[in-house]
């Protein structure tokens, strides 16, 4: 999958459906020739390099006015010589120069992928599933060695990036930036689209034109972030879902990040992805090195859903791993909307009873259970059962769970602490601090510096000794505040910048350490719902809480606009009660399961509260999820119809062979006298003839028919559009099964 020219020192990575260009400048720097749809392979690509002279230039050598790297597009540019754009890296030698210039040395081809040490990346597990190669690039002045990385997939329309910088030199050197990737386009005739939002609207779908100048998401918390998702998209403007020209950009890391797109006065435009450099400088010492976290490129020619598939693919086969990775997820059911912190040992077991009679298979107690903690002010950090609450502890309480024929979860925060708890009187100056300064909080806690392994070391042992004892089988890993104030009194002055990124390699050391003494442990990550929802947690945590917000129309947005990178299976989405606790909305019962079946499905509220109608509908749809929760994950999804743009949101779930679906349709607001509605379907094989049925509806057509005239939305009795329920309601929903005859 990897062909080099050896003459021109042409890299061309090819799958037969992308390809990847790019050379070795004369200058001995790497140059950027193209990424798209597959092209043949031939003798030459150095005509797409395009040198133009330009007035007020800067050129590389003396008497040479067509070389400039302003105007050569770049994979890797360093700021300073003849580049006055944003650089991908930026080193800091000890004379303070800023100036560095990278010259080609070799490369090499690697069958298969290496891991990166101590990060989440994709992986393959055979050599032939994918092609990796290696360039080395070197600063001679700093005798700083550069490789990057670029792997190819056999099975995905990805490019896998990464980059490691070595100091063979005797003298430390400062790392200021370092991005994981960076692509120049030879034009600029783009939309981005972003996943943006706030805690309970996290990654709604934003588009804008790109223009001359920065487009940029990014985040300076310590974690991924609310507020924007590491990943940044292009398409071209008549792009659609389903059709036209896509890029994806995905960074596989859950800290600081940046996503940039600069457009400059010749509409080339630059993407990098990366570490924020805002915060953040290295010390790389002599004969140390650093690795960049992974960032994964993904082309598309059938849209943004066309991306969006190949990066479910990708990261539901080869990021996710373990035990969890290809085995059905277990219905849960949740009791912090149901209880909050008010609950006793008899309370919880009258409700995992009810739950097990609707055949849900795992209890998850939430916060409370653990030392003082009755409200939010105190007991983070005391890891032990709160025996007013839980006479027999967890350990008890997990096995009267478990004899009930149900699986037990239990919550936890293992990164932040309260003061008033026993872990903060007996280590004060374990959190996240900066001296002579005043300390912020939020949720009334602090974070504890991960970046220690003293720190993550007391953590872990206070969770080992829980998880060896008890019957956990799934934790809920929770996060509910950024870090302010970033300072580590375990490093040096000149090692200050390292934190940020030293607190998340402790976080995934954590992780990583419990996984390997418990592999058959769930974890879900939740991050005060969607605020660590990234590429880089799915490497440990199989499935996410997408959102604190569980109303199911506020999710209708939410849900969708995740799905643009992440995959179903990985999608914490729950039924809870009416009226929602965020929202204070009244939504019907069959509606919130709907939108919920597509996801890790469970539930978040008091069965016992329910009447005898809507305990049989629950149990309905629990005997629906299980019976389509494999289907469901390992499906095909489409996006339909945007609640961003109508009043409906559409999705449906496609069998690999064509010859199955689920479609999901959503009335968001009532409509009197509409008008005749059909939804054009996708996936579907043209010849087949399938039988479409809902609760209203029942009628054979052909694939070619529902993909290209569309599903019929109405009862042909009642004239009412969707549900034909005879009445107007908002807030309805539909599921269509669509099986082929």
């Amino acid at each position: 999958m990897i062909i080099v020219n050896e003459q021109e020192k042409v890299f061309h990575l090819n799958n037969g459906r992308i390809s990847y260009l790019f050379y070795v400048m004369e200058s001995g720097q790497l140059g950027h020739l193209y990424f798209g749809k597959a092209l043949t392979q031939k003798g030459s690509y150095l005509h797409m390099v395009e040198k133009v002279h330009r007035p007020m230039t800067t050129y590389i050598t003396e008497g040479d006015l067509y070389t400039s790297y302003e105007h050569l597009r770049q994979e890797y540019p360093c700021y300073g010589t003849s580049d006055y754009r944003y650089p991908a890296m930026e080193i800091q030698g000890g004379d303070g120069s800023r100036i560095c210039k990278l010259e080609y040395q070799r490369y090499r081809i690697i069958n298969g992928k290496k891991l990166l040490p101590g990060l989440p990346a994709t992986y393959v597990e055979d050599e032939s599933e994918a092609s990796t190669v290696e360039i080395v690039m070197r600063d001679s002045k700093y005798a700083l060695e550069v490789v990057f990385s670029y792997s190819i997939f056999r099975d995905f329309d990805a490019i896998a990036r990464s980059v490691q910088l070595v100091n063979h030199g005797k003298e430390a050197l400062l790392v200021n930036r370092a991005m994981s990737m960076s692509i120049d386009f030879p034009d600029a005739a783009f939309q981005s689209v972003q996943l943006s939002g706030a805690w309970a609207r996290e990654r709604y779908v934003h588009v804008r034109d790109l223009q001359p100048g920065i487009t940029a998401v990014s985040s300076m918390r310590g974690n991924s972030s609310h507020q924007h998702n590491p990943f940044l998209a292009l398409k071209r403007k008549n792009t659609t879902e389903q059709s036209g020209e896509a890029y994806g950009f995905s960074l596989i890391y859950s800290g600081n990040f940046l996503a940039q797109a600069e457009v400059d006065n010749y509409q080339v435009l630059r993407v990098m992805l990366g570490i924020n450099p805002f915060g953040f400088q290295w010390k790389l010492d002599a004969a140390a090195n650093f690795t960049t976290p992974e960032a994964v490129m993904v082309y598309s020619n059938a849209g943004l859903n066309g991306m969006s598939q190949q990066f479910h693919r990708l990261y539901q086969n080869r990021l996710v791993r373990g035990y969890w990775r290809d085995r059905e997820r277990p219905v849960l059911i949740n009791n912090w909307e149901a209880t909050q912190f008010d609950y006793v040992e008899e309370d919880l077991i009258r409700f995992a009873t009810k739950a097990k009679e609707c055949d849900i298979e795992l209890f998850v107690l939430d916060d409370g259970w653990f030392g003082a903690r009755n409200d939010d002010k105190r007991g983070l950090g005391d890891w032990k059962a709160n025996t007013q609450k839980l006479p027999n502890g967890i350990e008890g309480l997990s096995k009267r769970i478990e004899a009930l024929g149900m699986k037990f979860g239990l919550w936890f925060e293992p990164e932040m602490v309260n003061k008033d708890s026993d872990f903060f009187r007996m280590h004060p100056d374990y959190i996240i601090a900066t001296p002579e300064r005043s300390v912020s909080h939020g949720r009334n806690q602090f974070v504890l510096d991960f970046s220690r392994r003293e720190v993550v070391d007391a953590i872990y042992e206070q969770m080992y000794t829980l998880l060896s004892k008890a019957k956990i089988s799934y934790i809920k890993w929770d996060m509910n505040r950024s870090i302010s104030e970033c300072y580590s009194k375990a490093y040096h002055s000149d090692q200050q910048g390292e934190i940020f990124h030293r607190y998340i390699l402790g976080v995934y050391d954590l992780h990583e350490r419990l996984i390997q003494a418990f592999p058959s442990l769930l974890i879900e990550s939740c991050a005060s719902g969607g605020g660590r929802f990234d590429a880089g947690m799915l490497y440990y945590a199989p499935q996410g809480w997408v959102s604190d917000d569980s109303d199911a129309i506020e999710r209708l947005k939410i849900q969708y606009g995740t799905s643009l990178v992440y995959p179903l299976s990985c999608m914490g989405a729950h039924v809870s009660a009416c009226p929602n606790e965020q929202v204070g909305r009244q939504t019907p019962l069959e509606t919130r399961g709907n939108v919920a079946f597509t996801g890790a499905f469970g539930y978040e509220l008091d069965l016992n509260k329910l009447s005898v109608n809507e305990i049989e509908t629950v149990k309905k749809q629990v005997a629906f999820y299980k019976e389509n929760r494999n289907f469901i994950a390992k499906s095909d999804f489409y996006r339909l119809c945007s609640p961003f743009e109508t009043n409906f949101a559409a999705w449906e779930a496609v069998a690999p062979d064509g010859k199955r679906a689920l479609v999901t349709v959503t009335r968001i607001l009532s409509e009197i006298n509409g008008p005749y509605r059909r939804l054009p379907l996708c996936g579907l094989l043209p010849e087949q003839q399938y039988h479409i049925k809902s609760q209203y509806l029942s009628y054979n057509a052909y694939g070619d028919e529902l993909m290209q005239y569309g599903m019929i939305l109405e009862d042909k009795s009642s004239g009412q559009i969707i549900d034909g329920s005879g009445g107007c309601q908002d807030f309805r929903s539909v599921l269509y099964e669509i099986t082929a005859v």
